[in-house]
């Protein structure tokens, strides 16, 4: 407790100035922003069209598992020494993090929507695009938030490495209170990271309740796009690290 009263001191008297708390917490949510956005840029459209046309899963399990498997800090690191103090290149390292839950609980969701709800929108004159559009995203939404959500803590968690190399963020309290032996300074980076994913865990809940479709039909097509999509749905979501059942 005591060190913990030091932290929430050493936050209180360090808040403003170019090192100082909001600073670095802003440095730190723009990192965390720009990744996400790259993955979504990447991910996003590739999941959409995989699981409407419901072909690709293979590319979609491949791809998500090599992503994970690479090593961030060492990759932060090689970044580093190729452009030293440069951004985008960790941005890009950190946006392979968020790629693999955001592609497989896109695939997921848009793949899983049950037959009959898509025949019978076709059978009402809608082209394969408004399908995609009106009908399979609204109610693959809940799980593709889901992948959002796991990306973006993912992220907030692992943007603390950019300060090993010299960038900004909250990872600053922690690389430089680790070398200065600065417990409260490491505490409080550490504190103000749980709190940032915290409040972003919270605002993906609540979005994630939003675009949940109303109606029993909907729910009954929710959880089963999330249980019983295809053979390989086990494997997406064990790369994804995300949860698929929506009940």
């Amino acid at each position: 407790m005591h060190v913990l009263g030091e932290a929430f001191s050493y936050i209180g008297s360090h808040w403003s100035g170019a090192d100082g708390v909001a600073h670095r917490f802003w440095e730190h949510i723009l990192l965390s922003l720009k990744a996400v956005l790259l993955a979504t840029v990447i991910a996003l459209p590739v999941g959409l069209v995989l699981g409407h046309l419901r072909k690709g899963s293979f590319v979609a399990i491949s791809f998500s598992g090599v992503a994970r498997a690479l090593p961030t800090l060492g990759l932060v690191v090689l970044v580093a020494v190729w452009r030293p103090l440069t951004e985008w290149p960790v941005i890009a390292v950190l946006a392979l993090l968020a790629i693999p839950p955001i592609l497989a609980n896109t695939y997921v969701g848009i793949a899983g929507v049950e037959a009959d709800t898509r025949d019978a929108a076709r059978g009402m004159g809608l082209t394969g695009s408004q399908v995609l559009r009106r009908i399979e995203l609204p109610l693959a939404a809940p799980l593709i938030v889901t992948g959002f959500r796991s990306a973006a803590n993912q992220v907030i968690a692992t943007a603390t490495v950019a300060a090993y190399v010299g960038l900004g963020g909250l990872g600053r309290f922690l690389i430089d209170g680790l070398a200065g032996g600065d417990k409260a300074q490491f505490t409080a980076g550490a504190i103000l990271v749980v709190v940032l994913a915290l409040a972003v865990e919270g605002m993906f809940a609540l979005l994630q309740r939003a675009v949940t479709p109303r109606g029993v039909g909907a729910s009954r097509s929710l959880r089963r796009a999330s249980l019983t999509v295809m053979p390989e749905v086990p494997e997406i979501t064990s790369v994804a690290g995300a949860p698929v059942s929506m009940s």
